[in-house]
């Protein structure tokens, strides 16, 4: 799970460097910023990864979802004494540096498909009240958000638990899935620096080498400054990655699409590792590195279904625990009688002396392999 946060971090670094805004000879516009959604559990940090990207950031503009409206993101018309004048929202005031959007989740759909244009195209276009006219939103979208029940099911296809439309998932360079991991000696060390903050033992605050004000004149530095392009040798591993991850995700049920617009988040994030070293070229190494940080957050994220949760994983033990739990529940439950899920749950780790996660394990694969059908009430049927 720390290798986890260490990945966002290093995401949250290449968003806040960004990759570089391109003009072709045509006048077409293409958009540098990377943009990042944080989707999991509640209490893992979430908010406290934005709160520093807005320190770190040169330019930055902070909101919740629950108190966005599409005008207060975009642009309102405002009328006064003179007649009716044009205000600009939280994108248009973060141009040119990041707005974060907490509790993304929260907010109305239609809300959220306001921003569409701003994310991808990078302007709002307005014509209302006799006024038309079209303003920047050249920023980073930061946003993080809660599964649709409130704490992720590693159970349950990734997608279930997104309330999101696949034109806005698709708008997101990176989705990283942040979830509380149950480790005893995690959850020590966790609870021992939370209690000394508390109590007051724990005074010093580790810093890195440079300071936040120092981050945030080398990120305005390296923005105006640095232009690097993707390498002819980086092209090459480029291009055959994308092809065989286009090949990989046809057979698979994907959750957001693989298409042109994540071609070109990889070449983002790339041109942002190596704007981190001044470099004026992305070479194989930033490519590569690229593709891992892509690999473990969208495609891990989105496009793995964990209702196809496999025996590979499993230890020998814990195979032979799942067969016994299986043998159980055909025992409890005879063909064709029907009964509440929780209470036959409740009943394997009690009665039967079956671990929590074995018994939940056992329950999904005989409903995956039919054997089980869901019925209304909370109840599940054995089939004839």
């Amino acid at each position: 799970e720390l290798a986890q946060i260490d990945d966002v971090k290093k995401a949250l670094a290449c968003l806040l460097f960004g990759g570089c805004r391109k003009r072709l000879p045509d006048g077409t516009r293409m958009r540098g910023d990377i943009n990042i959604l944080l989707l999991g559990d509640p209490g893992t940090a979430k908010s406290q990864f934005l709160k520093f990207a807005e320190k770190a950031a040169p330019i930055a503009v902070y909101t919740s979802g629950k108190g966005s409206s599409a005008a207060g993101l975009t642009a309102a018309i405002v009328r006064d004494r003179e007649g009716f004048t044009l205000e600009g929202g939280a994108m248009v005031l973060a141009d040119g540096g990041i707005v974060c959007i907490d509790e993304f989740d929260k907010m109305d759909q239609n809300d959220r498909v306001a921003i569409h244009e701003a994310m991808e195209q990078q302007t709002i276009s307005i014509a209302k009240a006799g006024i038309t006219t079209m303003l920047n939103t050249r920023c980073s979208v930061l946003a993080a958000a809660n599964p649709v029940f409130g704490t992720y099911d590693d159970l349950s296809s990734t997608g279930d638990q997104m309330d999101f439309e696949t034109t806005i998932l698709s708008r997101f360079d990176m989705m990283f899935l942040v979830k509380d991991v149950r480790d005893p000696e995690r959850d020590f060390n966790l609870c021992k620096h939370m209690v000394g903050l508390h109590s007051g033992e724990v005074v010093e605050s580790r810093e890195g080498p440079l300071g936040v004000l120092e981050l945030r004149k080398y990120i305005s530095y390296c923005r105006g400054k640095c232009e690097p392009r993707v390498s002819p040798e980086a092209s090459e591993v480029l291009k055959n990655h994308y092809v065989s991850i286009r090949q990989a995700m046809k057979q698979e049920k994907a959750t957001v699409p693989i298409t042109v617009r994540q071609l070109e988040a990889i070449i983002r994030i790339s041109e942002s590792l190596a704007k981190m070293e001044l470099r004026e070229d992305a070479d194989t190494s930033h490519v590569e590195e690229a593709l891992r940080l892509f690999t473990v957050s969208t495609l891990d994220s989105a496009n793995k279904d964990r209702s196809n949760i496999g025996m590979d994983n499993l230890t020998e033990e814990q195979k032979e625990s799942l067969q016994k739990a299986e043998e159980q529940i055909r025992r409890l439950l005879p063909r064709g009688a029907r009964r509440n899920k929780h209470q036959l749950h409740s009943q394997l780790v009690q009665s039967a002396g079956i671990d929590d996660k074995m018994a939940k394990l056992a329950i999904h694969m005989l409903i995956i392999r039919r054997e089980l059908q869901e019925k209304a009430g909370g109840t599940i049927q054995r089939v004839e």
